[in-house]
């Protein structure tokens, strides 16, 4: 059975409340051995803290998401050291810059961003980045901060932007997106990219895969677009499977997983 490791999964969202065990269960059955889990505020630290306690596999990433800027302040700063501090993640994250959304304000974004980037570098933790048309800002500042590398969620970018995140150590996330056949660009980049500078995600329940559609994402979705990325690059799923698992496995510094064994998420520190 080929092992998976899905890099991005909100598991905790409301969307799963109504069938929560059964999603774990479907991606399970696919094979996704280890979910990665970021929180997007504050208060979503308790709900990413009981997924990974209830689900085996489930680890947490522990971060503030730009994109609900309105409602971080300050003392969740503090709040995320202290979390950070109680249960050390995979990473910090989701973090980053959204210049897709307008009314987001720019500067109160890249202020929690860049002390987010402090954090990690403290805790010596990589990072999980929100990328969405800011890839330059990002950049500029990974180059000026300095982090233990970490992953470019859902890339959408130019083969001059992916270079600059595989020099600084990072690999760039591929999901649902890439595999609906109008995007181009993105179905060039899982093609041509170095397949070792990959790693696979779902977004669950956002960013659906062509065959969802309109409906919601779930990790068990993760196989079906491994099995197209091994179509798009004319290689095998094995292969695939292996390699991006090996890639997570490398920039996320986890442990082996014990003969294609599940990992258990480690117990918070008290």
């Amino acid at each position: 059975m080929i092992i998976l490791i899905d890099t991005h999964s909100h598991l905790d969202a409301g969307e799963f409340n109504p069938d929560r065990d059964a999603v774990f269960e479907r991606a399970r059955a696919a094979g996704v051995a280890i979910q990665i889990v970021p929180s997007v505020t504050q208060a979503s630290f308790d709900a990413v803290a009981a997924a990974c306690h209830r689900y085996p596999g489930c680890l947490p990433a522990w971060g503030l998401h730009p994109i609900y800027i309105q409602v971080h302040h300050d003392g969740h700063l503090a709040a995320l050291r202290a979390q950070i501090e109680s249960w050390r993640p995979v990473a910090v994250g989701e973090i980053g810059l959204d210049l897709f959304m307008p009314e987001l304000d720019f500067a109160t974004q890249e202020r929690f961003y860049v002390d987010q980037l402090k954090i990690a570098r403290d805790f010596d933790l990589p990072v999980l980045l929100h990328c969405r048309r800011a890839n330059d800002h990002i950049l500029k500042h990974l180059r000026r901060v300095g982090v233990k590398g970490g992953i470019a969620h859902a890339f959408n970018g130019s083969d001059q932007q992916a270079a600059a995140f595989i020099k600084l150590g990072f690999k760039l996330g591929f999901g649902g997106a890439f595999t609906w056949e109008r995007a181009s660009n993105l179905r060039r980049l899982a093609r041509e990219l170095p397949l070792e500078a990959i790693v696979l995600e779902t977004d669950s329940p956002d960013i659906p895969p062509q065959w969802v559609g309109k409906g919601r994402n779930e990790p068990a979705e993760l196989a079906r677009i491994a099995a197209i990325l091994a179509q798009v690059r004319g290689i095998s799923l094995e292969e695939v499977a292996q390699k991006t698992t090996t890639s997570v496995l490398e920039v996320l510094q986890l442990p082996p997983l014990p003969n294609g064994e599940e990992r258990h998420p480690p117990e918070p520190s008290r």
